[in-house]
This record gives C-alpha cells, structure tokens and sequence, in this order.
C-alpha cells in the first residue's frame, strides 16, 4: 500500500495565527486540493494528521470541526479527490497527550489502523513539529514552506534527510515522478 500522510493547516488550507475555527475560515492553498487528486490518482491512500488544539482551548467544538472536514471534504470531491481517514489530536499543547506532534502517537496511531510500517512514508508538514513526528517512526519527513514552512526552514534543526518543497503541488509532483 502506497501512502501519504500529511499536515492540514499551512499544508493544504491557508493557517491562520488564529485558528481555523469554521468552514468560512478554511481556505484551500492553491493547487493543493489538485494535488490531493493526483496522489489518489496515482494510488496514494492519503491521511490527514492534525493537531487541532482549538477544541481543547474552547475555540470551537466538535460538531464545528466535522463541518470544516465537510467543506474539505466536498472541495476535493469536486476536483477528483478524497482523504482516506483523518486524524486529529483535540488537547491544548499544556496536557502533554501522546497524540499531539511533535510526538507520535498520532502517527503510530495511523501504523496500527492501517496495519502497515510508517518506514519511509511521506509524511508533509509545514512545522517541525510535523517533521519530528515523523522522524519518529522512520517516515520520510517533507517540509513544504507554505503556512509556517518558510519560518521552519530558517530557524534550521530540520530533521536529518528532510526534503524541502516550495508547496504541496511540488512535493506531491516528485513523489508521484520518483515512485
């Protein structure tokens, strides 16, 4: 099984200091939503990997998060493409969860689901956060400089063999071409 996991905010839609906190907020970053389609199209099962600790801080609830996944879910429907299953951690960052990146639990909860080694699976983020994660159950860490991307690489302490790529497009445009 070929799969791709990837960041959401900063990765596929426009992040915002403030929280993506409904559906009016959520805004695809520019070729993303295409680029999706093409990793489905190319036989990528593709998952999401949030830490989405708004819910945790009251910014916005459950039924709130669900309707922004909707419009999510809706926006690659009609460019051709899907997300497979999407994962997210729900606590504010002070209650030290397992789930929440930079550590991996996550991620690990993505292995068992999917019943498959995480070795060398792309995992995309914008935030080292992501890429450590990543780093932590020997996926192939991919830092893209949109969202919190271009900050991350200039504050350097990218895991070792991190690939850099100017947005999602350019990464899932190599991925595709080295598979």
């Amino acid at each position: 099984m070929k799969l791709v996991i990837l960041d959401r905010d900063g990765v596929i839609n426009f992040d915002s200091d403030r929280f993506i906190k409904c559906p009016d907020e959520w805004k695809p970053i520019p070729g993303s939503l295409e680029a999706i389609a093409r990793l489905n199209q190319a036989g990528y099962r593709v998952v999401v990997a949030t830490n989405q600790s708004g819910i945790g801080r009251g910014l916005f609830d459950m039924a709130m998060l669900n309707a922004i996944h909707d419009k999510l879910y809706r926006a690659l429907a009609q460019v051709g493409g899907r997300i497979d299953a999407l994962f997210y951690c729900p606590h504010a960052a002070d209650l030290n969860c397992q789930c929440r990146k930079p550590r991996p639990g996550m991620l690990e909860e993505i292995s068992r689901r999917f019943n498959i080694s995480l070795q060398g699976v792309p995992s995309i983020g914008d935030a080292l956060r992501d890429l450590q994660a990543a780093q932590a159950v020997g996926a192939q860490p991919i830092l893209v400089l949109t969202g919190k991307g271009q900050g991350t690489l200039e504050k350097g302490g990218l895991p070792e063999g991190t690939l850099v790529f100017p947005d999602l497009a350019a990464a899932v445009k190599q991925l595709i071409q080295s598979a």
